[in-house]
């Protein structure tokens, strides 16, 4: 008898992502496709992030059909817009609708819908084993995201409300511009990362500008690019730029804590899967929970998480 199974697309603006979940609830696998990004680019734009999944699209669909052979397929789940709110689109995503929706009519299965963040965040719940019962709070932190949400389970994924964020430059822009800035590859964070890992010297004293809940991270790429500018010391500058963004976000942790004492709180996002950052705020306080890397990254393992959920209650 094949093994049940459920299939997760996630196609954001920088991965293609295809995950499998087990009926018992355990991800089999979790296929990751990158997009390529020219030499010396800080991103990509919308237009050729599409194109480059429409590229993958066959990759994908052999892939399915490999699968499809070897487990008993139950259903589909898809990113089809970023947020659970009004009017949140990017074009990206619409390649994975047009794959799962395609899918599941050859196939006879069914296919559902959920955002990009409810992904993460159901991807972080499953990696940090933490236990979700009633609200919790949720960073998304990455190249396109910097919020903070009051969260809980819905039938959609996630019923979510924005309660903070960054008001100005997501903090994996930051880490990308300055990066591409010194001369490193995009995407940036893992070399950012061992850079910083590196440095010995004392860091230039900051302030950060967090007013409740809100921050500002425009002011880190201009600080960042005057100090390599003066140094030309990529170590230097690397830990720099974890230490101005985990300082943000600890601030921020710390407000948190002031109105929600008891509420859990989980840190989705590429950006937090820094070892970096995820230990100075494990260090300094209880019930914060993070992803491990290759869950934290854009991934479909925590579309296909939620697809086995929704498939289940509704039998």
């Amino acid at each position: 008898m094949k093994k049940e199974v459920f299939i997760g697309i996630d196609t954001s603006n920088y991965t293609t992502s295809l995950a499998i979940c087990s009926l018992e609830g355990k991800i089999i696998e979790n296929y990751k496709v990158l997009l390529p990004v020219k030499e010396g680019e800080k991103g990509i734009r919308q237009s050729d992030a599409v194109f480059a999944h429409v590229k993958n699209f066959q990759i994908i669909t052999d892939y399915i059909k490999e699968k499809h052979e070897e487990y008993d397929i139950k259903a589909l789940g898809y990113s089809k817009y970023p947020r659970e709110v009004d009017g949140s689109y990017m074009p990206c995503f619409l390649v994975g609708e047009a794959v799962a929706e395609t899918v599941a009519a050859l196939y006879n299965l069914r296919a559902y819908s959920f955002s990009h963040q409810a992904g993460h965040i159901e991807a972080s719940i499953y990696s940090s084993g933490v236990e979700i019962d009633g609200k919790f709070i949720a960073f998304h932190v990455s190249g396109g995201t910097t919020e903070i949400v009051l969260a809980e389970r819905s039938k959609k994924g996630f019923k979510t409300e924005i309660i903070g964020g960054s008001i100005d430059l997501h903090a994996g822009q930051a880490i990308d511009r300055i990066g591409v800035y010194m001369g490193l590859k995009f995407p940036c964070g893992k070399e950012i990362e061992a850079l910083a890992k590196d440095n010995v010297k004392k860091l230039p004293a900051f302030k950060v500008n967090v007013i409740k809940y809100n921050c500002n991270l425009s002011g880190l790429e201009n600080l960042s690019k005057k100090l390599f500018d003066q140094t030309n010391d990529k170590k230097l500058v690397s830990a720099f730029v974890l230490a101005f963004i985990e300082k943000n976000l600890e601030k921020i942790t710390e407000n948190l804590r002031l109105e929600y004492p008891c509420e859990k709180i989980i840190y989705a996002g590429g950006v937090m899967s820094n070892s970096i950052i995820q230990a100075q705020l494990k260090a300094r306080y209880e019930s914060v929970y993070f992803a491990t890397p290759e869950f934290s990254a854009d991934n479909g393992a925590g579309i296909a998480l939620l697809t086995r959920r929704k498939y289940l209650e509704r039998g």
